[in-house]
């Protein structure tokens, strides 16, 4: 999710801002790796989501689904249907210049596959990570309800239950990661899809209009806060950077200890 959220930063706000020093067809391919990134962003905080709710309510499936192993494959899965899928923008984009093909603008077919790329990224992951994270959360407040009971606690005491805690912030990071992926995505969706039902989708490539620029200025800053949210919230996730910081100097030394000992 890191990866992905980092290459949506350099191809769709550092790249995208120098193509107009770019020919075709590198500018073809920086806008289709901006679309891959996106896509393959949006769906691994849905695979992020689903894998929460299923370590969470389902004991059983936790066993089989939770491995590196099965992590592994749901990451290269998606990684490679978010290329597949987003190829097609590379031939939408004029051979002589970055910008969108007449018939791009006019086809009645590149107007499908547009609707079903908004419909995919990002409505249907909106559906999902709001229903999952019903699902998560409430399973989680009810065997909080269940565990004070059994441990004869009364609504009105307050006594320190680790376990409760750490649900606790199970809780406000799902909150945290949903509620910033749909506040920040949604401007985007609505004004694209009134710029296509009002038949001036096309125009928004040649005219400034303020409400998509702010959409897209608060979709790509999306990215910029999951990677804030990772950092700060899971201590996991900063040993890793950290281990991965310090690989390649605790190899050199390595290297320079075995070297003078021989």
């Amino acid at each position: 999710m890191a990866v992905a959220d980092l290459l949506v930063v350099v191809f769709q706000v550092i790249l995208i801002n120098l193509i107009s020093g770019f020919p075709p067809p590198k500018c073809n391919i920086i806008y289709s790796a901006g679309y891959m990134s996106v896509a393959c962003s949006v769906w691994l905080t849905v695979a992020f989501t689903f894998d929460r709710t299923v370590a969470i309510c389902f004991e059983k499936l936790k066993t089989r689904y939770c491995t590196e192993k099965g992590a592994a494959i749901v990451i290269a899965v998606v990684s490679l249907l978010s290329v597949l899928t987003n190829i097609p923008w590379y031939f939408t984009y004029r051979s002589h210049s970055c910008s969108p093909s007449f018939e791009f603008a006019y086809s009645p077919v590149w107007a499908v596959f547009d609707w079903g790329h908004r419909i995919l990224t990002p409505i249907v992951p909106f559906v999902l990570i709001l229903l999952l994270n019903a699902v998560t959360v409430r399973h989680i407040l009810m065997a909080s309800v269940v565990r004070r009971k059994l441990r004869g606690q009364q609504s009105g005491e307050r006594k320190d239950d680790p376990e409760i805690k750490n649900r606790r912030r199970s809780v406000i990071l799902l909150s945290t990661i949903s509620a910033s992926f749909i506040l920040l995505w949604v401007t985007r969706v609505v004004s694209l899809s009134i710029l296509q039902i009002t038949g001036r989708y096309v125009a928004r490539f040649v005219s400034d209009v303020v409400v998509d620029r702010i959409g897209t200025m608060l979709q790509l800053f999306s990215s910029c806060t999951n990677m804030f949210i990772y950092a700060v919230t899971q201590r996991k996730f900063r040993e890793e950077v950290t281990n991965i910081v310090n690989y390649p100097f605790k190899a050199i030394l390595k290297f320079i200890k075995g070297y003078g000992e021989s």
